[in-house]
């Protein structure tokens, strides 16, 4: 009896061990067959290859190859730098529009300023003047979808509209006076998109010229603008590229052709697989003789830094304003087939003295301007950290640094003056573009025929204005005590006269010239001569 129980537990035994190397070796087989020697492939990626051919080879279901490269690649371009992107087809269709100078569509600019697209501009000799539309008229359809009153966006009204050259969409607008909706057949056409958004004269001697972009019309642009301004007497230019961007390096070299003597130095580019690069003033620039004042933020970056750059390296202009945003990257664009494409950084750009003015790839990259407000930097010219090691030296031996963004040579810190509790909450709630809106349904007519901007000063004077946004206020729930209207009246006046200005003739031309009057960065620059 107890031989066939040690017999029995010796059978069980050796069967427990015939299981478990039964399964070490199917376990070794199965790893031996699952094994890739990553570096059988030739090449630094082959890690990579050899996981998305295993998923191809071996995964459950079927993949979605297209879902997951387009998930991929942003997430792939993000490990390189923050200005290397990849481009969606879409993404890539408006980004090439925005510096191209033109898109296809209707030829106007409109606001919403509480739910209903406004027309504020009817672009000359675009489709939408041909058809007949006209400032103020209010968008109610597009074909047959009702825009207005639905809380769309404005980025979704703006595709309704938008379409290819030759292709037809009816716009129903309700006009002031005119009960029935208008109904007007406009056939989309190439649509000019200016990069200077205005040039006029601020005195006698000085003009004034605000380029958005570096977009591929930008140095033409200019060069008609600058032409007109010294008809009319300019002597010194105030050039604001604050809230610009940047865009095609061509145009920022053109630009600063302009005004430098030639050999002088604008910007050197160098990469890993790029030779350096030296980019020289040929001396045939029209504006040598102008003296320039350039004005700067926290938002003016690339193209825009390459400008003010070369100015300040140069000792050709006094820079204006706060520290700018700190791209010194040059990004090459790459297309493919099925209509997307990547902006791959090659180089880094270098100011005449030698900066790189990229400011360091920090965890909170995306969020620098936010850092830079909390920090009192863009209040206090003190709180700009500099480092020694990265001192340069101007063509004339004017001290610059590098190591992130323009420092101007004259500190003009953000203005708050006006800033209060009532100030904040008309911009929240929109109320100076509302009101403007208002006043232009009572008083169209006559600010249709304004089309000098004396004669539309004279005509705002005449008018109420204060008394009549104050009601308008406080019928929205926007009562100021009275400090805060004394502290903040001049801004918003002067926001409403300029937001109305964009509904008569003029245009932005009416437009910037009032607005700019309580610019604190303009008054500096200008007294500056």
């Amino acid at each position: 009896m107890a031989e066939d129980k040690n017999n029995k537990l010796l059978r069980t035994v050796l069967l427990a061990i015939s299981i478990l190397i039964a399964a070490i070796l199917i376990s070794n087989a199965i790893k031996g067959r699952n094994k890739v020697d990553v570096n059988s492939i030739d090449s630094d990626w082959a890690k990579l290859m050899v996981i998305l051919k295993t998923m191809d080879d071996n995964y459950v279901d079927d993949i979605d190859h297209k879902k997951v490269t387009e998930d991929i690649l942003p997430a792939l371009m993000k490990e390189l730098d923050p200005h290397s992107v990849y481009l969606p087809p879409t993404d890539l269709q408006e980004a090439e529009e925005s510096l191209q100078g033109g898109f296809d569509g209707i030829g106007i600019q409109f606001n919403v300023p509480a739910d209903t697209a406004i027309v504020t501009n009817v672009i000359t000799g675009g489709p939408s003047e041909k058809a007949g539309l006209q400032t103020g008229d209010r968008i109610i359809k597009v074909d047959e979808t009702v825009i207005a009153g639905v809380r769309m966006d404005q980025d979704s009204m703006v595709k309704l509209m938008k379409g290819p050259k030759g292709t037809k969409v009816k716009i129903s607008v309700k006009r002031s006076g005119i009960d029935d909706l208008i109904p007007f057949d406009i056939t989309r056409d190439k649509i000019p998109v200016n990069s200077i958004d205005v040039a006029f004269m601020l005195n006698d001697t000085t003009g004034y010229i605000k380029l958005s972009k570096f977009a591929r019309t930008s140095y033409l642009e200019f060069l008609e603008a600058a032409s007109d301004l010294r008809k009319q007497g300019m002597k010194r230019l105030i050039f604001d590229l604050r809230d610009n961007t940047g865009g095609y390096l061509d145009q920022a070299l053109l630009l600063s052709n302009e005004f430098l003597k030639k050999g002088d130095l604008i910007v050197y580019m160098e990469g890993k697989h790029r030779k350096r690069e030296d980019m020289h003033a040929d001396g045939h620039g029209s504006c040598q003789n102008i003296e320039l004042a350039v004005l700067i933020n926290e938002s003016s970056a690339s193209s825009s830094e390459i400008f003010a750059g070369a100015m300040q390296d140069n000792d050709r202009a006094t820079i204006y304003g706060v520290r700018s945003f700190g791209k010194g990257l040059v990004q090459e664009p790459v297309y493919f087939t099925d209509g997307s494409g990547i902006r791959l950084t090659i180089q880094r750009f270098y100011t005449p003295s030698g900066r790189c003015i990229q400011k360091p790839y920090a965890d909170d990259y995306d969020y620098d301007i936010l850092r830079r407000y909390n920090s009192g930097e863009l209040f206090n010219a003190d709180s700009i950290k500099v480092v020694d090691s990265l001192k340069f030296t101007t063509k004339g031996g004017r001290t610059v640094y590098g190591g992130g963004g323009i420092i101007p040579d004259v500190f003009v810190p953000i203005d708050t003056v006006g800033s209060n509790e009532f100030y904040i909450k008309c911009n929240r709630l929109g109320l100076q573009n509302k009101y403007a809106s208002q006043f232009f349904d009572s008083n169209s007519a006559a600010l249709r025929t304004q089309t000098t901007l004396d004669g539309l000063n004279r005509f705002l004077d005449g008018k109420d204005i204060e008394g009549g946004f104050l009601k308008f206020a406080a019928a929205n729930d926007a009562v100021p005590t009275k400090d805060e209207w004394e502290r903040s009246k001049g801004y918003v006046l002067t926001q409403v006269k300029a937001l109305i200005a964009r509904y008569s003739p003029l245009g932005d031309k009416g437009f910037y010239p009032i607005y700019l009057t309580t610019d604190k960065l303009i008054t500096i620059a200008t007294e500056g001569q």
